[in-house]
């Protein structure tokens, strides 16, 4: 007889085998989308490196960038998402959500205001502007979110969030007025999901961020396994609460601000992968933490080829792309949750 945790190992394994497939069939298309159409028997010809000049030039200093930086982007924000419900115990936890991405938009602002150049050497700086915006925004949630005898309330961390998103996305609309009319335009779009980076420094920008925190996350599940049995039973197993809620935090808003620093405003992914991953795999962290990961990239890279390939040519962002379809599941998770 099976033990139910090997069970639900090989469900993993089987789920996330097939999330791989659809990535790749949504990578493929994605690549023979825009102006040029390009078969996807060629694509995979000049990916091997056996295409045309044209075909190369087109996939491999235009679109493989930008679809490289949307994959990794989705990858940060699903396992993002997944760490901050899986601390604050809230199924309705989500950098968006709680405010972390109107932390990032403030460093972004701050970084535009400073920093004209978005491109070269300059947009390495970039996640860091976000990272700091967001630790900012971090920090004063959890200072007022915790309780000194109940510590941190999970009811309070999604109010106080809302709150304190409020006031930053004011703060970063003042500063924008403030801009020029082209780097104003460029905040804009920004602030509602559009996919920017588009360049190779971009995704070298954003790799390391995802490399070192991904991982990370997933060598934890042990302890985020702990923290949804509650502080208490916690400690009680061995776990120490306050640095590893601390450490996995900032793990989470590096993830999140990293990935919207490229990848613009998205929002709900941190929302939904977790979600869907859960109920696919279980709700053990060493299992749908990958999954998460694997159903932002399907989401993100679909939304982004959605927005920029049925719309021409008038392109949409990604994120009101997303929005469309993870604001109504929001509303469900609240009636369900209620």
């Amino acid at each position: 007889m099976n033990h139910p945790a090997h069970v639900r190992g090989k469900r993993a394994v089987k789920v996330g085998g097939i999330l791989l497939l659809i990535c790749f069939s949504v990578i493929i298309i994605s690549l023979n989308t825009g102006t040029i159409r390009i078969p996807p028997t060629e694509v995979l010809q000049t990916l091997f490196g056996y295409g045309s000049t044209d075909n190369t030039i087109v996939l491999f200093d235009y679109r493989l960038p930008r679809i490289v930086i949307t994959m990794l982007a989705g990858i940060g924000l699903g396992v993002s998402g997944a760490i901050l419900q899986g601390l604050s115990r809230n199924a309705l936890a989500d950098p968006g959500i709680l405010g972390i991405h109107a932390g990032a938009s403030f460093g972004l602002i701050v970084f535009v205001t400073y920093f004209q150049s978005m491109t070269g050497s300059a947009a390495l700086l970039i996640p860091m502007f976000t990272f700091a915006g967001g630790v900012v925004t971090a920090c004063l949630i959890v200072w007022l979110a915790n309780d000194r005898h109940k510590g941190l309330l999970p009811v309070r961390l999604i109010l106080i969030g809302i709150a304190v998103a409020a006031g930053f996305s004011a703060i970063t609309l003042f500063l924008s007025l403030r801009l020029d009319e082209k780097t104003y335009a460029f905040t804009s779009r920004w602030l509602v999901g559009n996919v920017w980076g588009r360049d190779w420094v971009h995704v070298y920008a954003l790799f390391p961020w995802i490399a070192i925190f991904v991982p990370y996350a997933f060598f934890q599940s042990k302890a985020l396994n702990a923290f949804t049995l509650g502080d208490e039973l916690a400690i009680g197993i061995g776990t120490s609460v306050r640095r590893r809620r601390l450490q996995l935090l900032a793990a989470a808003v590096a993830l999140s601000c990293a990935s919207v620093s490229m990848a613009g405003g998205v929002g709900f992914i941190g929302l939904v992968a977790p979600h869907l991953a859960r109920r696919l795999v279980g709700p053990m962290h060493q299992h749908f933490l990958p999954i998460s990961g694997l159903i932002g990239l399907v989401i993100l890279v679909v939304a982004d080829t959605i927005g920029r390939s049925i719309f021409q040519p008038n392109a949409i962002p990604a994120g009101i792309v997303v929005a469309a379809v993870g604001a109504p599941y929001f509303l469900y998770l609240l009636r369900k949750t209620k």
